[in-house]
């Protein structure tokens, strides 16, 4: 009985092999499709992520610094010519201003313009950052330049400005003395275009008022008046004939 159970056993197991032999074949043939078909799909998509890149990366190059709506920022071009003045910054102070909802800090900038040939003029003005306020300290100081009378390198005559609690002398001096100044007073000879000059500040030595007083004294100046000599006609000669009867 034993003998018959295995041969039924092993014709069962052999009929079951063939069975399932030709349906082997279907199998992995739907595998084989389905792997093809997974392989495509991916290569698809990963196609789709490349085309996408590029795509980005052009309208990326194409719109990089633009701003909403992808329009470019306008830039506003930097003056580059030189200026015909010569600019000194004297004096930056920080101010602040006391209002109901708290103090606001700002900037002041004193400020001398010159063109080195007899024009000069100064401005303090005031702004949220040091930057604007050199530029408007400049721009209002370009409109207040006055006209200084000067004697070929220096001043025609002695004098004293004023202003406030301070007072500067300015005193003309001869040629190779240079600009006995310092500080204010030397960047306004400087812009000027004055070469020789003896000063002295007394007092206060506060710049803002220091630049009043050398701009005071400066507009007080009064040109120096050509004097014009007469010579005397020569006496006419005497006759030869009238000295010899005189003799």
């Amino acid at each position: 009985m034993t003998a018959e159970k295995k041969d039924t056993k092993k014709e069962e197991g052999q009929e079951k092999a063939k069975s399932q032999a030709p349906g082997s074949a279907p199998a992995e043939a739907k595998t084989a499709s389905a792997a093809e078909t997974a392989s495509s799909s991916e290569g698809q998509a990963s196609a789709q992520p490349q085309q996408s890149h590029g795509r980005e990366g052009r309208e990326g190059g194409r719109g990089e610094g633009r701003g909403k709506g992808g329009k470019r920022p306008f830039v506003r071009k930097k003056d580059t010519t030189a200026s015909e003045f010569i600019e000194k910054v004297i004096a930056i102070n920080r101010v602040t201003k006391v209002t109901k909802g708290g103090k606001r800090l700002a900037f002041s900038a004193l400020v001398v313009v010159g063109d080195a040939k007899g024009r000069v003029g100064y401005s303090l003005q005031k702004a949220g950052e040091v930057a604007y306020a050199i530029k408007k300290s400049l721009t209002a100081a370009k409109r207040a330049m006055i006209r200084v009378p000067l004697s070929e390198s220096t001043i025609p005559h002695e004098i004293i400005g004023i202003c406030g609690a301070s007072q500067v002398m300015l005193k003309p001096a001869s040629e190779g003395t240079g600009v006995i100044a310092a500080g204010p007073v030397r960047a306004v000879c400087d812009s000027v275009g004055i070469r020789n000059i003896l000063t002295k500040c007394h007092r206060s030595n506060n710049p803002i008022n220091v630049v009043k007083a050398t701009m005071d004294g400066l507009s007080r100046l009064k040109a120096r008046k050509l004097e014009t000599t007469t010579v005397a006609p020569a006496a006419a000669a005497a006759p030869a004939g009238e000295a010899q009867n005189a003799a």
